[in-house]
């Protein structure tokens, strides 16, 4: 039995599985924090990346990589590690959280007329979180440093470097440079135009792997993947295929399916990533998900079980409750400044159990009507993957099936990052056309008739969206 390793380090923390490269079984795991510094009067999410790997060793100890015989990293996106001519770090690596680079973002968006001729380069228009967006305020704001920037590479491009130690020639996927800002989905290929319109100069960049060429060999010999970021490494965990979305709830909503073709919404409210395997990531994000819930628990004096149990007392439609649920502003719809609203309060509708269904149909709704935008993109969907905490809630598991109108897999808990990293690995180890197949014998599948007749998701979706059209005619259409 051959044993393959996946490495997720986030935002955080640093977690590895061993895993049967035939079933993907995991065998073995363990995790380590790694710090973060922030600095709240500047407003600054950075890190020195040596501590990605001084938690990597810590992850690692009690013999977890031993027999292991290929290696896949997972990292979060869109960060950005400086170097100079000669391989040095200029600063401490940008996170993807940093905030500093959202007026950046817009002059970018400025810079090139507007968010179309974005779209039409790379596939999206560029985020704070995006690494072009952190060029541009380096550029504006560490103007020194700028100018020593030689080369960039992303956290899991320099994890992959390590691990080989330090070779001539650098390397990233497409699944990761597709979050950069400056490598276009469409074409496959960098934009060095964009890169010099957001730091001023070029930059050497990492070459591009095909999904199962492997990065090279540590001096020990072990083989190493090309690695991906953490959502195509999640995506590659699960299994998906085209048809497949995922549902993610946590403090925000990431919604993401795995298509055929690159997507182009020319109004930018699609985000048009690549994948680990070859296909596509076409994204929307929402900005309230989890605390949505949280929220309405703290409002009736219980935590999210309770709230889950009393939302299962009520019936669709909450007896007339609806929340628009846009407590942060909104993302998608594009509602920034947009507040809260609960409608159709009456004396008998007044109750704990439907004010506790209101905020969970609301919430649902809002990430139902984002799966509509990827269709509208011509994006097939035919089931669904529910994850986060939340998503494990009866409650959420019960009615997300019957407003989405798809199957819903309820996965059980686990490190899909890391574990699509050693499903990389294990591809890379085969050389196959296809990675191996690993199952979910414990997925929950929950079908949108289970529970109800798939006509009175239909009828709470209208209910809501006629309330959202009112409420914001800008939303109509």
């Amino acid at each position: 039995m051959a044993i393959v390793a996946g490495i997720d380090s986030s935002t955080t923390r640093t977690r590895i599985v061993a895993c049967d490269a035939d079933t993907g079984a995991v065998l073995r795991d363990g995790r380590a924090p790694h710090p973060v510094q922030e600095n709240p009067e500047a407003r600054a999410t950075e890190t020195d990346p040596q501590n990605w790997l001084h938690s990597l060793g810590e992850a690692a100890t009690g013999g977890l990589l031993e027999s292991v015989r290929a290696i896949g990293v997972s990292a979060q996106q869109h960060g950005l590690i400086g170097l100079d001519a000669g391989g040095v770090l200029v600063r401490p690596a940008l996170l993807w959280n940093d905030p500093r680079s959202a007026g950046a973002a817009a002059a970018l968006i400025d810079a090139l007329g507007g968010i179309e001729p974005w779209v039409r380069a790379i596939g999206s228009a560029p985020a704070p979180t995006y690494t072009v967006a952190k060029l541009r305020w380096l550029a504006e704001h560490e103007p020194t440093s700028a100018k020593r920037i030689a080369e960039v590479l992303l956290p899991h491009d320099w994890l992959v470097w390590q691990l080989l130690g330090h070779p001539k020639r650098r390397t990233t996927d497409r699944g990761d440079a597709s979050g950069t800002g400056y490598w276009s989905p469409v074409t496959g290929e960098y934009r060095q135009d964009l890169v010099e319109l957001a730091l001023g100069h070029q930059l050497r960049l990492p070459d591009v792997l095909a999904p199962a060429e492997p990065a090279g060999h540590t001096p020990e010999g072990l083989l190493i993947s090309a690695g991906t970021g953490d959502n195509m490494a999640a995506a590659l965990g699960l299994g998906l295929s085209p048809g497949d979305a995922v549902v993610s709830l946590g403090g925000n909503g990431t919604i993401f399916a795995v298509h055929d073709q690159p997507v182009i919404d020319l109004t930018g409210a699609v985000s048009s990533f690549a994948d680990a395997t070859g296909h596509h990531l076409p994204m929307v994000g929402t900005l309230n998900a989890a605390q949505v819930l949280r929220s309405m628990a703290g409002v009736l004096g219980c935590d999210l079980a309770g709230l889950s149990d009393l939302a299962q007392q009520s019936t669709p439609g909450s007896y007339g409750l609806v929340l628009l649920p846009y407590l942060d502003g909104e993302r998608t719809p594009k509602l920034p400044s947009a507040a809260g609203s609960l409608s159709g309060l009456r004396a008998e509708s007044m109750a704990p159990q439907h004010l506790a269904r209101a905020a969970v149909e609301g919430m649902l709704c809002n990430v139902a009507e984002a799966l509509d935008v990827l269709r509208a993109q011509g994006v097939t969907l035919r089931r669904v993957f529910l994850l986060g905490a939340v998503g494990r809630l009866p409650a959420v598991r019960e009615i997300a099936p019957l407003l989405f109108g798809l199957p819903v897999v309820i996965p059980p808990a686990g490190d899909y990052a890391a574990i699509g990293a050693a499903r990389q690995a294990a591809w890379a180890l085969a050389g196959t056309a296809e990675p191996p197949r690993w199952e979910l014998p414990e997925a929950v599948t929950v079908a949108p008739d289970q529970y109800h007749d798939p006509a009175v998701g239909n009828a709470v979706r209208q209910q809501y969206a006629t309330l959202r059209a009112q409420t914001y005619p800008e939303t109509a259409g």
